[in-house]
């Protein structure tokens, strides 16, 4: 019987021996290569934090102690200890998340798969057990370096600082590294205690020289090891976060449990907040994960274990012909730069890097600042292009409306993994960016259907200098090109079912207008034929621009007796409910039917399971477009 079989709460891990630790670890190394490579999902991150996460439930009582992971995809090790242990079904539905999750386990606090969070979850449950007199109860927080990257990580950080009697203990998981290598001051900073080591060696030749000298010399050894803080400041400068009021241990072997135990177990005894400083290697123990220079298998989709090959080549996809798109355009026009957010390879923006490196910044995960530091370039005369993936966005909405609409700033933000991406669950389904954009001013959104309307759209969005402009595109391999049979002012008609051709009926018959935003418009070709087949004259649209709603789709809906929109965002206040909000404006009468995703948080599983679950299929829009007819 292996030991991993044998865990089945953090008890069975607290009653092992040192030695039974270091086999655990490489049980669970071997289970999690078999297991993600079968299923897909976040692999390196996790096999960094193997010996960390044994010592922390070693050292922390979860669940009466709380334990928080930044980001949540570090966590597969934990619930390997909290008893979850079947993997099987990793990210689909019906099966574990990729996530911490509360519906799965008393031991998981936060889903926390958007960065730079965990220290404010940590703060704020440190106060709660304080007012309520849990002085047993403490709260680990485990944060990336990465995700120091982010602001709301520091503004945490001040807070905790400010409150000494807090039993707050922040592990520094610090492999540096997000995505890619972690950039930025306090990457460097990191960088700096990660590789210095003079500090340790100078106490250590002190402790062993003086104290040879009797007592004169225990005594100036204690001289200065008081002085630690200047030592550290002069020979491993972590003064950054005791200048902050924070106790500091590190660095510390985050693959060595013992280490680390110790290190953790000092920063509980203190009785105040601690921070220890961890470093892990991202990808640790598997071959292909550690050789893989651009993310050390961030995250996986199905693998051969043996080399750490795809099953399965991945289709040419969106997010490459972005990537081919922009670097064009940089050709074209030197005034147009790259921003994104520890995401230069997901985004696509890795060509660009390397072919303008001078004009391309990754600013760490800091959707905010990448808003408004874009904001500033493009007063300065530059048009800047942030990518990022669409969930992320919502982080940067102030930025958006208040620093780049409010200033009328030439800036396009492309959205990566816009609608549904299914398998990573309720935090990144980027399904909001529409309902959130359409009440900023002045800004421009495009929803493109296929590769050549990506392209033109893109090109569009950077000629724009007075005015934000998106560029949103799903998750995934590209559909076949969907060519306009006409253009109508800018709204592209896609196809016409003529009375008669299908099913024998006259001219008189009556006239749906079917319209599909972006990804949704091979679903609203499909529901065209099949609304034909019933004896109606059907137009299928794809506006590519579709906000602010186009003036030729409104007088296109007064034209029909029925308008049926489909779009892969929230429909409550979505697209198809702005465009039927401008047609009443107007004295447009036509009904609606509108087909998107309900304004809740959507469990995750495949986007042909949730397209089913919703009722956003072909045949539901069609038997919703029938019924409404019926009625009218």
């Amino acid at each position: 019987m292996s030991l991993l079989s044998s865990i089945g709460s953090p008890e069975d891990v607290r009653r092992l021996s040192p030695e039974q630790t270091t086999q655990l670890a490489a049980e669970i190394r071997a289970f999690l290569v078999d297991q993600v490579s079968r299923t897909g999902g976040h692999l390196g991150p996790n096999l960094g934090v193997v010996e960390l996460t044994i010592a922390l439930h070693r050292v922390f009582a979860s669940p009466r102690d709380t334990l928080v992971f930044d980001t949540g995809h570090q966590a597969y090790v934990h619930k390997l200890l909290t008893g979850r242990q079947d993997f099987s079904a990793l990210r689909k539905a019906g099966g574990m998340s990729g996530y911490p999750s509360r519906a799965e386990s008393e031991h998981d606090v936060v889903e926390n798969s958007h960065a730079s969070t965990a220290l404010s979850w940590a703060d704020g449950v440190a106060k709660a057990n304080a007012v309520q007199g849990h002085p047993e109860r403490h709260v680990a927080a485990v944060i990336g370096d990465g995700a120091l990257t982010g602001g709301m990580a520091w503004e945490a950080l001040n807070n905790i600082a400010a409150s000494q009697d807090r039993r707050l203990v922040i592990v520094v998981n610090d492999n540096g590294r997000s995505y890619s290598p972690t950039i930025g001051g306090v990457a460097n900073h990191l960088d700096t205690l990660r590789t210095t080591r003079g500090y340790e060696a100078f106490l250590s030749w002190g402790k062993r020289t003086l104290h040879r000298t009797g007592a004169p010399g225990r005594f100036a050894y204690d001289w200065l090891h008081g002085l630690k803080k200047g030592l550290k400041d002069v020979v491993a400068p972590q003064g950054m976060f005791e200048d902050l009021g924070l106790k500091y241990v590190g660095p510390v072997d985050g693959h060595d449990v013992t280490a680390m135990e110790h290190a953790l177990r000092r920063a509980k005894a203190y009785g105040g907040p601690v921070i220890v400083h961890a470093i892990t290697e991202k990808g640790r123990g598997y071959t292909p994960a550690e050789q893989d220079v651009a993310d050390r298998f961030h995250a996986v989709g199905q693998i051969h274990p043996e080399t750490g090959l795809p099953v399965a080549p991945s289709r040419f996809g969106w997010t490459k012909v972005f990537a081919d798109e922009i670097v064009k355009i940089g050709h074209d026009r030197p005034d147009v730069v790259a921003i994104t957010a520890a995401m230069l390879h997901p985004v696509g923006l890795a060509p660009f890097a390397q072919e303008f490196p001078e004009r391309t910044f990754d600013v760490g995960i800091a959707e905010q600042h990448a808003a408004t530091s874009a904001a500033g370039m493009a007063f300065a005369g530059l048009h800047p292009v942030v990518a990022v993936y669409a969930t992320f966005l919502n982080r940067a909405f102030d930025q958006v409306l208040m620093d780049a609409a409010l200033h009328k700033a030439g800036i396009t933000f492309v959205l990566d993994r816009a609608g549904i991406t299914g398998d990573d669950g309720a935090s990144h389904n980027g399904m909001w960016d529409m309902a959130m954009l359409r009440i900023v001013p002045g800004l421009r959104l495009a929803a493109p259907r296929d590769e050549p309307t990506l392209r033109s759209a893109l090109r569009a969005a950077v000629d724009v200098d007075d005015a934000p402009t998106v560029v949103r595109y799903p998750k995934g391999a590209l559909a076949d090109a969907i060519p306009a049979l006409e253009g109508l002012d800018g709204v592209d008609v896609v196809a016409r079912h003529t009375p008669g051709a299908t099913s024998g009926t006259g001219p008189d018959a009556r006239k749906v207008l079917v319209v599909g935003v972006g990804s949704m418009v091979g679903t609203a070709l499909a529901a065209g034929e099949s609304l034909a087949a019933h004896g109606l004259a059907v137009d299928v649209v794809a506006p590519t621009w579709v906000l602010p709603v186009p003036e030729a789709l409104v007088k296109l809906a007064g034209e029909h007796d029925l308008v049926l929109t489909l779009e892969d965002g929230v429909v409550d206040g979505g697209v198809g409910a702005m465009t039927a909000q401008r047609a009443g404006e107007q004295g447009v009468r036509t009904p609606f039917v509108h087909v998107g995703l309900p304004t809740r948080f959507l469990d995750h599983a495949s986007r042909e399971q949730i397209l089913t679950q919703q009722r956003m299929r072909a045949e539901d829009a069609v038997r919703d477009a029938l019924a409404a007819l019926a009625r009218g």
